[in-house]
């Protein structure tokens, strides 16, 4: 029942994140632009050259702001990296996580024997 809930889960994040990918590469572009525009604010001395970088900034800005979902994405892939993780530890394990007493008996004395 745990497995069927994190794949329906993860299907419903990988949903998600395929409907914000646009955004996610829009956020992306807009912040290398972004950077490359407070680089090249820092590095003149020009008022002219000043002004224009300031401007593509505020652009670039603007467009950063205008893909805001890109976070719904980015928070889709994280959750969706998590739950992979989960789902292969849950299967190269299965018997790990048990509450049985008596099972986690039998591996710590097979555990035991093991070393001697």
């Amino acid at each position: 029942m745990k497995k069927t809930g994190l794949v329906l889960a993860g299907v419903a994040a990988a949903i998600i994140l395929l409907a914000n990918t646009g955004h996610i590469i829009g956020l992306a572009i807009s912040a290398v632009i972004l950077y490359f525009a407070f680089k090249g604010f820092m590095k003149t001395d020009s008022a002219g050259k000043k002004v224009f970088w300031a401007i593509v900034g505020l652009i670039a800005l603007s467009a950063s702001a205008a893909n805001l979902p890109a976070i719904f994405g980015l928070a889709a892939l994280y959750v969706l990296i998590k739950i992979v993780r989960s789902l292969k530890e849950t299967k190269q394990n299965p018997k790990a996580k048990t509450d049985d007493p008596f099972e986690n008996f039998e591996r710590q004395w097979a555990d035991l024997t093991k070393s001697k």
